[in-house]
């Protein structure tokens, strides 16, 4: 159990750092508050906006 934990924090924080890495190539406000509310909260945007996943998805491009 403590393995599939790991992972999932592992994913988590790949898939933060990748969204801030490629922030700039979305159509998102620049403001720190802004990209910190989006990153910690991307796996229930991906879920749940669809404009969000077409962001995302423009933001791991590159």
């Amino acid at each position: 159990m403590p393995l599939i934990g790991f992972i999932l924090l592992v994913v988590y924080v790949g898939g933060i750092w990748k969204f801030l890495s490629g922030y700039r190539r979305t159509n998102f406000n620049s403001s720190l508050s802004g990209r910190v509310a989006l990153a910690l909260l991307w796996p229930v945007l991906l879920v749940s906006n669809k404009s969000y996943r077409r962001n995302f998805r423009k933001a791991l491009k590159g």
